[in-house]
């Protein structure tokens, strides 16, 4: 079906290739966190537990609106592992649960990489005049760079 929203359909397909490399590492991201909530140890069980639950419901919201904005563009969304390992940015969750900090470490690292995979659409979106699409990644954008900022703080001892 043709789709005629104003914005050129090169631009739809650029920007929908790159909120698909954004859906892919905020999916990715969700599963390592979601790994690490029901594998964290130590001292810092308790605390750390309930920040990692809290941080992959959040991404767990963000999915939807990604995808569902990939289909707003009039293409279509990845959804399976393999579309995700190929798109992503950041590596799969450690088979061997690491150490407490360790994972702190491995999720900083996961959302300052995430940011800059929303960060780098911008130019594309400004071109194409896609507001919606602006407003996602402000969005995502406040959310991964607090949480990076948060997750660095538990390093800083």
């Amino acid at each position: 079906m043709h789709v005629n929203i104003g914005i050129s359909e090169e631009h739809r397909e650029g920007i929908a290739e790159g909120l698909s490399r954004l859906l892919a590492d905020t999916y990715t991201l969700y599963l390592t966190t979601h790994n690490f909530h029901w594998n964290v140890t130590g001292s810092m069980f308790n605390s750390l537990h309930s920040m990692f639950e809290e941080q992959y419901t959040e991404l767990w919201n963000a999915v939807d609106p990604i995808a569902e904005r990939i289909r707003s563009l009039g293409q279509i969304a990845p959804g399976s592992y393999a579309q995700y390992s190929e798109l992503t940015t950041l590596p799969d969750a450690p088979k061997v649960p690491p150490k407490a900090m360790e994972m702190v470490r491995i999720l900083a690292d996961g959302h300052e990489s995430t940011a800059r995979t929303a960060r780098s659409l911008y130019k594309l979106v400004n071109e194409a005049g896609d507001e919606p699409t602006a407003d996602l990644l402000t969005q995502r954008l406040i959310v991964h760079e607090q949480t990076a900022w948060m997750l660095r703080s538990l390093l800083d001892e």
